[in-house]
C-alpha cells in the first residue's frame, strides 16, 4: 500500500499461497472468545476481533494499542482484540463460534482459510461491505496490495479478504560464523549449490550448518524448493489439484533430504517454534524462517547476523505466507459495516509500515 518498497527484495518473485505457523502463547487479553457482539442504542457498536499471531514475542501488545487508537479515533466503535492462539486453534474458535453463533465479527485468519470460510458460507466480500464508499475509493485500496498477496483473498470473481500479517521465507545467517569459518560474512549462498558448501564450512560440534523446519507446515518450506525451479507450484491457483510427485517437488525434496544426509543439517524432526531459539543461540549457523521473526531474531541475537533471499536452483522464489481480514456474514449489518472501518484503518499505509517496522512482517 503506498508501500511496495518495503521489502521489494524480498517480494519480487514470490508466489501467494500457505501460511506460517503459530509458536507463542501469551494468554488471552480481554474479551472472552466466547462473548458475542451487536450494535448498541446510539450507533455505538461493539466488535470482537480474533487475531493470532505466529511468532514469539510482544506482539499482542501491539494489536492492542492498535485496537486503542483505533477506538480513539471512532468512539462509536468498540474493538475487543481476542488473541486466539496459532493459526490453527483460530480456526477451530472461529468455526466453533460459527456454530454456536458466538463467532467473531472480523478475524485475522490464514490466508488459505478462504476455501473453507466460502465453503462455509461464512464472509461477507468486500464489495458489499464496501457499498457505501465510492467504487474508485475501494478499487484503489485492492489495486495498492501486491497482486501476489491478493491472489489468495480472491475467488469466485469476487475479493473475500484484505491481506494483513504477511510473511514471506527468508534465509537467516551468522556473520560472525562466517567469518570464522573463512567465507564472506557479506555474501549469502545465493544458489543450492552454495548453500551446501557453505554449510559444510558452518558445521562443527554443537552447530548445525543450516536448520529447516519439518514441522507443522513443512510443505511451505517444500513449496520454496519447487518455485526455485522455474516457478513452479504445489498447487493449481484453484486450490483444487496437487503437483506433490511432479519432477520439481522431487527434486526440491531430494535436496532438501541431502543436507541432512550430508549432516550440514540434524537428522529427523526439526522444530518451527525452536528453530529461531537455535540460531540466536548459535546451535544452527544458518536457517529458513519467516520474516515476522525478523524483530525476534534482532532482539535476541547477540551476534552480527544477516539476512538474504533463499538460494535458487534454477530461479529465485519464496512462497508467502500469513493471513487476512475477514468479515463475518452472521453479524447485523452495523457491525460489518464498523468491522471494514477497522480493517480500512488496519490497512493503511502508515499501520501497515509501523506494523513492518514492528514486528518484521512484509508491507503486502
Amino acid at each position: 500500500m503506498k508501500l511496495k518498497k518495503i521489502l521489494t527484495a524480498f517480494l519480487a518473485l514470490s508466489v501467494a499461497c500457505t501460511s506460517l505457523a503459530a509458536c507463542s502463547s501469551p494468554a488471552d487479553n480481554g474479551a472472552s472468545a466466547g462473548n458475542t457482539s451487536s450494535g448498541a442504542a446510539g450507533g455505538n457498536v461493539s466488535l470482537n476481533f480474533y487475531y493470532p499471531v505466529s511468532v514469539g514475542g510482544p506482539l499482542t501488545k501491539i494489536i492492542d494499542q492498535l485496537c486503542a487508537d483505533f477506538t480513539k479515533e471512532h468512539p462509536n466503535i468498540k474493538v475487543n482484540p481476542v488473541y486466539t492462539g496459532s493459526y490453527a486453534d483460530t480456526r477451530t474458535k472461529v468455526q466453533t463460534g460459527l456454530k454456536s453463533g458466538t463467532g467473531p465479527d472480523v478475524a485475522i485468519m490464514f490466508s488459505t482459510d478462504l476455501f473453507s470460510l466460502l465453503d462455509m458460507n461464512a464472509i461477507v466480500d468486500i464489495d458489499t461491505v464496501a457499498k457505501n464508499d465510492s467504487k474508485e475509493d475501494t478499487k484503489k485500496l485492492i489495486d495498492d496490495f501486491y497482486p501476489g498477496f491478493l491472489l489468495n483473498t480472491q475467488a469466485q470473481g469476487k475479493t473475500w479478504g484484505i491481506p494483513f500479517q504477511r510473511s514471506t521465507i527468508v534465509l537467516y545467517y551468522n556473520k560472525d560464523a562466517f567469518k570464522e569459518a573463512g567465507l564472506d560474512p557479506e555474501k549469502a549462498p545465493s544458489t543450492w549449490d552454495e548453500l551446501m558448501a557453505d554449510a559444510k564450512k558452518l558445521q562443527k560440534p554443537g552447530r548445525a550448518g543450516i536448520e529447516i523446519p519439518s514441522t507443522g507446515y513443512a510443505y511451505w518450506m517444500l513449496q520454496t524448493f519447487t518455485l526455485q525451479q522455474n516457478g513452479k507450484n504445489l498447487m493449481n491457483s484453484d486450490g483444487d489439484e496437487v503437483y506433490f510427485n511432479s519432477p520439481e517437488a522431487v527434486k526440491g525434496l531430494t535436496f532438501w533430504k541431502s543436507l541432512a544426509d550430508s549432516g550440514v543439517m540434524p537428522k529427523g524432526t526439526i522444530q518451527w517454534a525452536t528453530t529461531p531459539t537455535d540460531f540466536v543461540q548459535q546451535k544452527t549457523a544458518m536457517m529458513y524462517h519467516t520474516t515476522g521473526n525478523l524483530t525476534n531474531v534482532k532482539n535476541q541475537a547477540k551476534f552480527n547476523f544477516g539476512v538474504a533471499m533463499l538460494p535458487k536452483n534454477e530461479t529465485f522464489g519464496s512462497p508467502t505466507g500469513g493471513g487476512n481480514f475477514y468479515i463475518f456474514k452472521d453479524k447485523p449489518e452495523a457491525n460489518q459495516q464498523a468491522a471494514w472501518e477497522f480493517v480500512k484503518w488496519m490497512a493503511s499505509p502508515e499501520r501497515i509500515a509501523q506494523w513492518s517496522i514492528d514486528t518484521g512482517y512484509v508491507a503486502p
